[in-house]
């Protein structure tokens, strides 16, 4: 079975196991918050479902995420995993972002098992999808408003380093590109996409192994997919 990259949300491949990559922020901040505390994060494509969800869920959660990097107005936390760091405000985290959220909502409609990685994760999410997978895994990369995403195309390549199965050409072209920088920082700097002033987050994000834990998708509540720990 393969191991194969999607390098954007058109990619409509399927997989026995999906790996979620929105290493610039999205999924460096989910793993950051269920390992700080969060018990659970519910991810919203669009603002208002998240705005939504905060005001049914009251005191027990907390809304968060951002549109083309800025904390989007109202909401109570941004979408950096420095901030989450420091612990949990609430039980849940909502959070809805400009590209990952909808990457982990479109990966859970097509695969049986969906991770979300980022390089603070590496190793666990790597041994949890290589003792479910059986060679069939599929990394999503969120991309940047639809198209490729040089940050996520490098960590979806460190992946694909890592895991067993016959390597599809958009796999091996992931591992090319991950293989062409020295370090994630540089890899990282060479994107030309993005707001300026996230430097101190990305590099936080660049942190390889740091944490142990892989979030999952659970279950579907309401609009929003369910990750937990």
């Amino acid at each position: 079975m393969p191991v194969h990259v999607a390098f954007t949300a058109s990619d409509g491949a399927s997989a026995r196991v999906g790996i979620v990559v929105d290493v610039i922020r999205a999924s460096s901040s989910i793993t950051q918050a269920l390992a700080s505390g969060y018990r659970r994060v519910l991810c919203c494509r669009e603002i208002e479902e998240a705005k939504e969800l905060r005001a049914a869920l009251g005191q027990e959660a907390v809304v968060g995420g951002e549109r083309t990097g800025v904390m989007v107005e109202g909401f109570d936390v941004g979408a950096s995993p420095r901030e989450f760091a420091t612990g949990p405000k609430a039980a849940t985290l909502i959070l809805s972002t400009t590209n990952g959220t909808a990457a982990i909502l479109a990966a859970a409609s097509r695969c049986e098992t969906v991770l979300v990685g980022s390089l603070l994760n590496l190793s666990a999410v790597v041994a949890a999808a290589r003792g479910q997978a059986n060679g069939d895994v599929a990394v999503y990369c969120a991309g940047f408003k639809g198209g490729f995403a040089l940050d996520d195309a490098y960590c979806a390549g460190r992946f694909v380093a890592e895991l067993e199965g016959k390597r599809t050409d958009a796999a091996r072209a992931a591992e090319l590109i991950a293989a062409s920088y020295p370090t994630a920082l540089e890899a990282f700097e060479a994107r030309t996409y993005g707001p300026p002033g996230l430097e101190t987050d990305i590099a936080y994000c660049t942190q390889e192994d740091l944490l142990g834990t892989v979030p999952r998708f659970a279950r579907m509540e309401g609009p929003a997919a369910e990750i937990i720990a």
